[in-house]
């Protein structure tokens, strides 16, 4: 059967949402689900690749900043494989943050990381893609090249605090470069469900965006935020942990939604 990836952007203005560990972790959940699943790294920081231990590596065709912003074709070879079977990476290094003012003199500069994941989508299931902390040119491209959002959100006091802009920034790209885009889901992070905080946040979170909130949350746990430091995922670091068994159980309720879906 011929693939046809979707393209996922995992997106939230605000840092420290769980944005990178939540692309990682459901990317290698995806893949260790028998999913063929690309990874790409579109935040200057480059912190999913080197979480994923493969800092300063690149493709022979380069990284993510190549990619965007040369008129090169050969996307593929900027792919390189991680130590989990069918999860790929194209890598990002601090090049990347040049792109932001270099994009803004090259023409189609929304629409640069569309036009380079197009061709991969006969490859792959999934196309995950981590962007920035901002809502920049990067971030932009990001939403541009995606079918839908998947939006981090941590349990916290300020969680809805700028959501509003992402979300309006949503429509705003869907009426004028990508009328397909839609949010995939809203997914709670950090949380910490013996605290009336926790559970309080929780339920403002799926009063205001209701069914899209995934019913899987990803708890405080000591061994996600150990994991990057290894370059692993999580659910290969400690895979009975209570983090890792939330992501797999997270990859479940995701896979089961796009058969509700299709």
């Amino acid at each position: 059967m011929t693939k046809n990836a979707k393209i996922i952007a995992v997106a939230n203005q605000k840092g420290g949402v769980a944005k990178t560990t939540t692309a990682i972790n459901l990317a290698a959940s995806l893949a260790l689900a028998e999913q063929q699943v690309l990874l790409v790294d579109m935040d200057p920081q480059a912190n999913l690749t080197s979480g994923l231990g493969l800092k300063d590596r690149s493709g022979p065709g380069g990284t993510t900043y190549d990619a965007i912003t040369s008129d090169d074709a050969r996307h593929g070879d900027r792919i390189v494989p991680t130590m989990i079977d069918r999860l790929f990476v194209m890598p990002a290094d601090r090049n990347l943050t040049g792109a932001e003012i270099e994009l803004v003199s090259l023409e189609q500069r929304e629409s640069r990381l569309r036009r380079v994941l197009d061709p991969l989508r006969p490859a792959f299931d999934f196309i995950l893609i981590d962007s920035p902390p901002s809502l920049g040119l990067l971030t932009l491209n990001a939403l541009v090249a995606a079918d839908t959002v998947l939006i981090p959100l941590n349990c916290e006091y300020f969680a809805l605090e700028g959501i509003a802009e992402l979300v309006s920034t949503i429509g705003r790209v869907r009426g004028t470069f990508n009328p397909r885009l839609d949010v995939e889901g809203v997914l709670l992070t950090m949380n910490d469900e013996r605290t009336n905080l926790g559970q309080q946040v929780g339920a403002n979170i799926r009063e205001h965006f209701g069914a899209q909130v995934y019913e899987t949350d990803i708890p405080r746990n000591i061994r996600v935020r150990e994991a990057p430091r290894h370059g692993l995922p999580v659910v290969v670091y400690d895979v009975k942990s209570r983090g890792a068994e939330a992501y797999v159980a997270l990859a479940r309720e995701f896979l089961a939604r796009q058969g509700s879906r299709s």
